[in-house]
């Protein structure tokens, strides 16, 4: 079955104009994933129950009635067991159900029956080799080794992807628009490496789920003291005075923003916490002589305004954020580099296969792009197993995850050799074969030969990347989304995304929200030594759900490739032309970055 989306239940309650709001949606979801329906089938279900009792409002309360009363009966049909039909596609539930049945079955004619000598009742085992020998020797080009029968007994080609329209369409573009040629040379000399190296990057995985609050606090006070030095050096402010201190004149403070509850900030709801030091106290924060702001949950700013009571803060100024230098290479570096010439920098985010479908057509499509335009670097971000796929999820696969996440590596390794592309790998939390933790470890691949590894990089989530003398941020945690959902703004004449960008870079983190999101796990400790920008990165490359982009914030070329797929369609994949050492103009510096273009697969 096709997944079921809220757009699908939305389209279908607009037709028989049911009214409805986004949690009576969200339970209609819900019960389709549940009972095996269609948003249509659901719609028609709800229209007639409703209809049958003077048109019963759709409420939670009604849809709990609805389904006791008619889903749970259908779930269920009447008859015999030899009459219950299956899935095609069979779970390990469904599976032992229909052996228990057939025993069931057997047992009862047994004992109408004498025996035969000797008989004897078939053993129920699994082959030894499940998979024909035919099968084997096929697998052999990308397109195979990713073929629908590879991992699911019921996987087929998405149609919807097969003919989606504007192939090769530029949607987004960013520099020089014409004269720069999308091909690269695939140069081998092209310089790919973790900017920190050695004990300071994160470089294989460690032990987590253990973690104090008393240590979570200390990184937090940390990091509100290190920024605030920072800003209190920029500003030349003498000192900060206590959030909660009673005075009637002027004060500068310094502080975390918080909520003063679980639900989503708002300007009624703001908090400032303070240091450790004065308490840890939090105060709320009155917004109304500020003409524009920008604040998020865990942003540590610094304020200016009146106490009176000792009871809310009344902000009357708000710093802006500063952020770190850019990467300056060493003379030794510069002349170590042997590439001048452009160098192309290809980026792709997973998911790489179609929503209704476990076939990886759009990665072998990238391949595809890749051999044709041979980019120097190309920097692949997760999910590759998608564990929000909806037969990941009902493990409806003949394979293990790690199989085939093996299989998408060597497609990828395999396939593009002849192009001398660098390949990057960068783990994503939806990848459901690897570690759900961040900062998140990067993968091992040990089976990859000297070669391979020596033209694969394998980074971690989040990372500062170098190539050539370009300094990369890299993060496949969706932090627009997330930041986004939080963010609260009033009069600052910016674009959003924009915004949430330059807040990453002033607050010198690549994950500054705080709490995190709910399907963020965060651990601290590592957090602080690897999750905070060292510097400001020339390009700062964030994959979200949210639509693709290309823009120059405070110096640093934002992009956002958006992801190889959108549900059941062709999604978006990026491209840079970066000049591998940089150059100063007139003693200033110039963005390395010559042209960008975001891409329709």
């Amino acid at each position: 079955m096709a997944s079921v989306t809220a757009e699908d239940i939305k389209c279908e309650l607009d037709t028989f104009n049911i009214a409805f709001n986004n949690d009576t949606v969200d339970k209609m979801l819900e019960q389709c994933l549940c009972h095996r329906l269609k948003g249509d089938e659901i719609v028609f279900e709800w229209f007639a129950f409703s209809s049958s009792r003077d048109q019963l409002p759709l409420t939670l309360g009604n849809l709990d009635q609805f389904e006791h009363e008619m889903l749970n009966k259908k779930k269920k049909p009447k008859g015999s067991s030899k009459g219950i039909q299956f899935n095609k596609t069979r779970d390990i539930n469904s599976i032992q159900e229909l052996i228990r049945a057939e025993e069931e079955e057997e047992s009862l004619l047994d004992s109408y029956s004498t025996p035969a000598k000797g008989s004897q009742k078939r053993a129920l085992t699994t082959p030894e080799h499940s998979q024909s020998k035919r099968g084997v020797a096929r697998l052999t080009s990308p397109s195979l080794l990713l073929s629908p029968a590879s991992f699911s007994s019921s996987a087929t080609p998405s149609q919807k992807y097969g003919t989606r329209c504007g192939r090769g369409e530029v949607v987004s573009s960013f520099g020089a628009v014409q004269g720069p040629r999308w091909t690269g040379k695939g140069q081998s000399a092209v310089r790919v490496e973790m900017l920190e190296g050695g004990e300071n990057s994160l470089i294989s995985s460690y032990k987590y789920m253990f973690q104090r609050l008393r240590d979570v606090r200390d990184v937090l006070t940390e990091t509100i003291e290190e920024l605030g030095e920072e800003l209190r050096s920029h500003f030349n402010i003498e000192e900060f005075s206590p959030v909660s201190l009673p005075v009637q004149d002027s004060i500068t403070v310094l502080g975390q923003v918080c909520c003063d509850s679980n639900g989503k900030l708002n300007t009624q709801s703001v908090l400032l916490e303070a240091r450790q030091e004065q308490g840890g106290r939090q105060v709320p924060v009155d917004l109304s002589e500020l003409k524009e702001f920008s604040l998020f949950p865990g942003q540590v700013v610094v304020m200016e305004g009146m106490n009176p009571s000792g009871e809310r803060f009344v902000a009357t100024k708000l710093y802006e954020g500063i952020p770190l230098p850019f990467y300056c290479p060493s003379e030794g570096k510069q002349e170590m580099d042997e590439v001048s010439e452009p160098v192309m920098v290809m980026m792709a985010c997973g998911p790489y296969t179609p929503s209704e479908s476990l076939t990886y057509d759009p990665l072998i499509d990238l391949i595809t792009i890749i051999n044709k335009d041979h980019p120097d670097v190309c920097i692949l971000f997760g999910p590759f197993v998608d564990s929000k796929h909806e037969q990941i999820e009902k493990n409806q696969v003949t394979e293990t995850f790690e199989n085939i996440f093996k299989r998408c590596v060597d497609s990828l390794v395999e396939g593009t050799k002849g192009s001398g592309c660098r390949l990057v790998f960068v783990p994503s939390q939806r990848d459901v074969h690897h570690h759900y933790i961040y900062p998140q470890p990067p993968f091992n691949l040990s089976n990859l030969s000297k070669d391979d590894s020596e033209r694969v990089t394998l980074a971690p989530d989040p990372c500062t990347l170098l190539i050539g003398n370009v300094t990369f941020g890299l993060t496949s945690t969706d932090i627009l989304f997330h930041m986004g959902a939080e963010e609260i703004s009033s009069g600052t004449g910016t674009e959003r995304f924009s915004r949430i960008m330059k807040r990453m870079l002033t607050q010198r983190s690549y994950y500054p929200l705080y709490p995190p999101a709910e399907e963020v796990n965060m651990d601290y400790d590592k957090f602080q030594q690897f999750g905070q920008m060292n510097l400001t990165p020339d390009i700062l490359i964030v994959p979200s759900e949210l639509r693709y982009f290309i823009k120059d914030v405070i110096g640093c070329v934002c992009v956002n490739p958006g992801r190889l797929t959108k549900g059941q369609v062709g999604g978006t994949y990026g491209r840079l032309l970066i000049q591998p050492n940089p150059v100063l103009v007139e003693g200033k510096r110039v963005s390395p970055c010559i042209a960008g273009q975001v891409v329709k697969v």
